[in-house]
């Protein structure tokens, strides 16, 4: 431990380490030379060259891969055979096993893989200790449900020669047609192609086969002897087959050429979203140049890549490889199941006449192209129809969003860094001082004592309960970091640990492997290791853990993993992990292993007291990862590119299937001017994941900071997210349970509307029908807002009304966020103001009915539990549908929930909570001189129970729209109740 012997002391000390860390300080953009392009990464160019060669010679051009007709097989389900590779130069034809897999979700699941790597018939170099098979544990990690085989899935007796068809999913309405020469499958719905396999004849297995030590080229010949190569087959160069080097590091490659390749075609599908995580529209665009397009695939290879650059397919910190493609009435989907480095090309084409393709409607066909370096070929195929099937497909497949607790849909307020305990527990006074709410405040990295995790610097954090504690008086959490490398120095009680369970990754001899990353020599956790993850659950018990309390939560950086001095700032692919797996073969899944650990670890230390949800933010993300926490987009700039660029990072998160996703606010590298952070807080109010972050070079910006009238808008900004988590809440709880993104892009709510399908400059907040646009250039004073249809809309603060198909320009000056209610739905708020949501587990709630201007009827849900433990999960919730019937005009609360052991018991702590308020906006001119309602409580008869309530009717004006207020008509939010606004005879019946 170190001792401080004054401030003079400590303040050199700090300034010292300040300038340290300045070494470490990214330059001021992007270092796209320290990361490959496809023309660099040796199996993306072999593949790119291999769709070359097929495209020039299209007219003759024959996939070498077919369809043993024999070795076809079908049972309960499952149809296994093999594919034969055929190589002209030996005339050898090469055993592919081949798993189709029809499932009673109605997706289907073809996998290929190598049948001599499978059985170990393949000699390793290097005297490589690694798996001689091809990777196939990724669904361990990233698969959980949705995998029982459909018993209703039969080969159809009509079957034509040369073709095997499958029927399955939902009353036998899909097919696949397999053609056995060449190898095609084509995915059918309702008769209709829409998903094809191999249709260009792109499918490519690289084979192993013995490196055969050729004469050296003679001196001054050795440019001609490689370009000689290319030329006889560009796709067969070998010059990266046995190793590569790339930013001076050189990759072994024990294993050879092993990469995978299949080309998917969505026929009639003009755009195609997903595959996160990269910068750029929401709609992905084509990736083979062209005017706004991309010269390079978009790479999904998990990497620190700080100051991103905008409207790039480079590769960031997520891989999420599902892509899905949307055309009017219909989407569809592709998960590649591959943890490798992966690479996909997009072309769109109009459609020419394809007599093999029977059915195919539209006029453009969106091909894509994915390459995978290593690992089994496995895709899943999502037929849809709708995005709402296709998103609860997804995570009945991988997992659902967590529920997390409610603190963690709040502010969070962070930078780096928090330099004391003092300073967090100042910051905190100051946020009440000002009357700003938030929830969290984070710690970065220099709260540790050197970089050591699980530890406190006692010179700066010399009382971590204390701090603790201040904040649990208004129901506030700490988050701290802890990251996946471990600080390599002596007397490091978790360093001594690591290394003598043996439980670190290791370099491609056997050996503990050694990287740089914050604390300088670092060892990195194996998080694939079922032994690592138990050793890593211990370090979180409060006796080892020490001034960590139950208020405290964790962030998980770094975990790509981020490596200073390592290739493309990460891991060598040559690095070994548990079960002799090369690095190369699971890099996409580090990430996620590594929170997994972490959320096991959390869980396990609440079990000490009443279990607590675990909060994790972490960076590095793949499929399966939403189970567990939440994600942002990493290391952007303040710049207002930046700004505009996180709306569709996030919305195209959420439609990947991990919604919980936020940007910094403000942006971590820079100063925002105050126009920017405030604009900036206005669209982070619709994150899910709603932080602000600065690095350490910034100057300080917490709201309260910004001065007149920066403050006061920020916080106006502040409040509706608290006012609305209600609404938050219960959209989290759709995901959770159906899938469903949080915030939802156009073409999601509105599927047969092609002219939104681009659109990912606004979104919805989800089932509330708010349509949030936020201001996202410098100096704008309005807004475009696209609506869909005739449905009316409202502004949220003054009842505006905006109606008609199209394009509307919105004021919005810098005080103002753009936000319109749609009519039709009922949303819940809690609009009392107060320090943090936990403050408010008892506030009244008021609901907002946004009625037509034809009477229209509206509904809308709530659910609430109590926003911590899991006692949601045994009935402890309360679950409402609000529903306005315009006929009758009665708005009615019923139970949507259903009954568990706890139910009781929460429904009586909730016992006075109430509905203070009912504001209909688009309310009936005939209820002008309303001045009561009818209310009637559940169980009560109208005689006996009903009772006047007070009702103010405001007139229309101008272009705003009427509306109408019940004042506190003392019903309670969890029981059934209904509230008569019509001038007829009262409803004599119980409810």
């Amino acid at each position: 431990m170190r001792s401080s012997n004054g401030p003079f002391n400590w303040t050199a000390v700090f300034l010292f380490l300040s300038c340290l860390y300045t070494l470490f300080t990214p330059a001021l953009t992007v270092k796209k030379q320290d990361f490959k392009t496809c023309d660099q990464s040796g199996f993306c160019k072999r593949n790119r060259a291999y769709s070359d060669t097929a495209i020039s010679q299209s007219s003759s051009w024959t996939s070498p891969y077919t369809l043993d007709a024999q070795s076809i097989a079908f049972k309960g389900g499952q149809l296994t055979g093999i594919v034969l590779k055929n190589l002209p130069q030996s005339g050898e034809n090469l055993r592919l096993p081949l798993t189709i897999n029809f499932l009673e979700s109605g997706l289907a699941r073809v996998s290929i893989d190598e049948e001599k790597r499978q059985k170990g018939e393949i000699e390793l170099r290097h005297g490589s200790k690694a798996r001689k098979e091809r990777y196939n544990e990724a669904e361990k990690w990233a698969i959980v449900g949705g995998q029982q085989l459909s018993k209703g899935a039969a080969v159809s007796k009509d079957s034509e020669e040369g073709t095997t068809k499958v029927l399955y999913g939902p009353a036998s309405g899909y097919e696949a047609i397999i053609r056995h020469r060449p190898f095609v499958i084509d995915f059918k719905r309702d008769g209709e192609t829409h998903i094809q396999f191999n249709e260009r004849g792109l499918l490519n297995v690289e084979h192993w086969r013995p490196k055969i030590e050729k004469e050296p080229p003679k001196e001054g010949e050795e440019n001609k002897a490689e370009e000689e190569q290319k030329i006889v087959d560009p796709a067969e160069d070998e010059s990266t087959w046995w190793e590569e080097t790339f930013g001076g590091n050189t990759d072994s490659k024990p294993k050879g050429p092993e990469s995978v390749a299949l080309d998917v075609s969505f026929p009639g599908y003009e755009h195609v979203y997903g595959v996160p995580e990269h910068t750029g529209p929401l709609s992905l665009l084509q990736t083979r140049g062209g005017e706004g397009n991309h010269d390079d695939p978009y790479r999904l290879y998990n990497s620190d890549v700080f100051e991103y650059e905008m409207d790039s397919p480079m590769t960031l910190y997520g891989a999420i490889p599902f892509m899905q493609a949307h055309r009017a009435g219909s989407t569809v989907g592709v998960l590649w199941l591959n943890a490798a480095e992966t690479w996909i090309d997009i072309v769109k084409s109009k459609l020419s006449a394809n007599p093999l393709s029977l059915g195919i409607k539209g006029t453009t066909t969106t091909q894509t192209h994915w390459f995978s370096e290593a690992g089994i070929l496995d895709v899943f195929v999502f037929l849809g129809p709708t995005p709402q099937a296709i998103s609860k497909s997804y995570g009945e497949l991988t997992g659902y969003t967590q529920l997390p607790q409610q603190f963690a849909i709040a502010y969070h307020q962070c930078r780096w860094n928090y330099v004391t305990d003092e300073d967090v527990k100042d910051v905190d006074r100051k946020f009440d001082k000002h009357s700003i709410p938030y929830d969290v405040i984070w710690l970065d990295i220099e709260y540790t004592e050197e970089k050591k995790y699980f530890t406190w610097d006692g010179m700066t954090f010399p009382d971590p309960l204390g701090m603790q504690k201040q904040l649990d008086e208004h129901e506030r959490k700490l988050v701290a970091i802890i990251d996946p490398h471990i600080k390599n120095t002596a007397n490091y009680w978790v360093k001594d640990e690591l290394v003598s369970k043996d439980l670190a990754i290791k370099n491609k001899d056997g050996n503990i492997w050694d990287g740089w990353c914050w604390p300088g020599s670092s060892y990195w956790v194996d998080c694939f290791n079922p032994a690592a993850i138990e050793w890593w659950k211990s370090l979180f018990t409060y006796d080892r853990f020490k001034g960590s309390a139950r208020n405290l939560f964790i962030w998980n950086d770094m975990n790509e993993p981020s490596v200073f001095n390592g290739p493309e700032t990460t891991s060598p692919k040559d690095n070994m992990h548990h079960g002799n797996w090369e690095h190369r073969d699971l890099h996409n899944i580090n990430g996620l292993t590594f929170v997994n650990a972490t959320y096991a670890a959390t869980l396990q230390r609440s079990k000490s007291e009443a279990p607590q949800r675990p909060f994790i933010l972490t960076r590095s993300f793949y499929a399966g990862s939403q189970r567990m926490g939440a994600m942002w987009t990493g290391d952007n700039q303040a710049l207002w590119s930046h700004l505009k660029a996180s709306l569709p990072m996030v919305l195209n998160n959420g439609v990947s299937g991990f919604p919980f996703a936020g940007a910094d606010v403000g942006g971590f590298f820079g100063n925002p001017e105050k126009d920017l952070l405030v604009r900036w807080y206005q669209a982070g109010a619709f994150y899910p994941f709603f932080r602000a972050h600065a690095h350490i070079d910034t100057r300080r910006r917490e709201p309260y900071l910004a001065g007149s009238p920066y403050r006061e808008i920020i916080t106006k900004a502040l409040r509706l997210r608290y006012a609305l988590l209600p609404s938050w809440y219960t959209a989290f709880r759709e995901a959770h349970t159906e899938g469903w993104p949080i915030v939802r892009p156009n073409w999601w709510v509105h599927p047969s509307d092609p002219a939104g399908f681009a659109l990912d400059k606004q979104m919805y907040l989800g089932s509330t029908g708010l349509l949030v646009a936020p201001v996202l250039e410098e100096g704008a004073t309005s807004v475009d807002v696209y609506l869909a249809d005739e449905t009316p809309y409202y502004d949220y603060w003054d009842f505006e009304l905006v109606k008609g198909r199209g394009m509307h320009t919105l004021d919005a000056p810098l005080e103002k966020l753009p936000l319109l209610m749609r009519a039709g739905h009922v949303f819940p708020r809690r609009d009392r103001p107060r320090r943090s949501s936990g403050l408010m587990r008892y506030d009244p709630f008021t609901l907002v009915v946004v009625l037509g201007t034809d009477a229209q009827g509206a509904e809308g849900t709530l659910y609430l539990d109590d926003g911590e433990s899991f006692d949601y999960e045994q009935g402890a919730f309360i679950h409402r549908k609000f529903t306005y019937d315009a006929a009758t005009q009665i708005l009615r609360s019923e139970d949507i929930g259903e009954k568990g052991k706890k139910s009781d018991a929460y429904a009586m702590s909730m016992q006075g909570v109430r509905v203070e308020r009912v504001i209909v906006v688009g309310a009936p001119a005939e209820w002008k001189g309303k001045e009561e309602v009818d209310v009637a409580e559940e169980g009560a008869k109208a005689s006996a129970g009903t009772r006047k309530v007070d009702c103010v009717f405001h007139e229309a004006s101008g272009k705003k729209a009427a509306w109408a207020v019940v004042r506190d008509p003392r019903v309670e939010i969890g029981k059934g109740w209904k509230i008569d606004f019509s001038s007829g005879a009262r409803d004599k019946k119980e409810l």
